[in-house]
């Protein structure tokens, strides 16, 4: 659902993609190429939420602010399911792990990869290229060449689905059984550790 808040009325890119079951408010300007899977609540009620191209939030996330703040989810920012940016900006081509908590003020750096349930304290600022886990939130290492092609790779799929989405994505009746012809998942996509054991 797409709601105006005083005055202001969402900037949708016709080439994104927000799902029914998604709430997007207020002062909030979303690029090109963006997925905004269900459940997810991105509120400018408060001040102003920016993602540009490519950027996907996915279920179940919440993006809002204090009062009178501004930010930006940089392009090709991809956050994880379940995760909270309040107040907080992300770098270009960073990963938010899942179920993780960004604090105001707090600054992620460009491909950056937050680690699942990590909780990063309001203003805290990391630099570009760090592998960030834990509560509080750390930097344990540099990310390498080889994850950030991985993260990248699975960010253009999030990229590719609100054309995916706007095309094939309806609101169906179920099946009562399974057909005969059901078709099979394609696996196009490995885990990093799957990657690694497979070198």
């Amino acid at each position: 659902m797409i709601y105006s808040f005083k005055g202001h009325i969402p900037v949708i890119h016709e080439s994104s993609f927000v799902h029914p079951l998604a709430a997007v408010t207020g002062n909030v300007i979303i690029g090109r190429n963006c997925y905004i899977g269900p459940g997810a609540a991105i509120r400018g009620d408060w001040g102003e939420i920016i993602l540009e191209d490519g950027v996907n939030v996915q279920e179940n996330c919440t993006v809002h602010m204090f009062p009178g703040k501004s930010i930006v989810l940089k392009e090709s920012a991809h956050v994880g399911h379940g995760a909270i940016i309040h107040g907080a900006n992300l770098g270009r081509n960073c990963l938010i792990g899942m179920n993780s908590v960004i604090m105001d003020d707090a600054e992620i750096g460009d491909e950056c990869i937050v680690g699942a349930m990590a909780f990063v304290k309001a203003e805290t600022i990391f630099p570009k290229r760090k592998l960030i886990v834990g509560n509080p939130a750390k930097a344990i290492k540099d990310i390498s060449d080889e994850m950030i092609e991985w993260k990248t790779a699975g960010t253009r799929l999030y990229q590719q689905l609100p054309s995916d989405c706007h095309e094939s994505l309806k609101e169906v009746e179920p099946l009562r059984e399974i057909p005969k012809d059901r078709p099979v998942q394609e696996d196009f996509y490995k885990t990093l550790q799957e990657i690694k054991r497979n070198e």
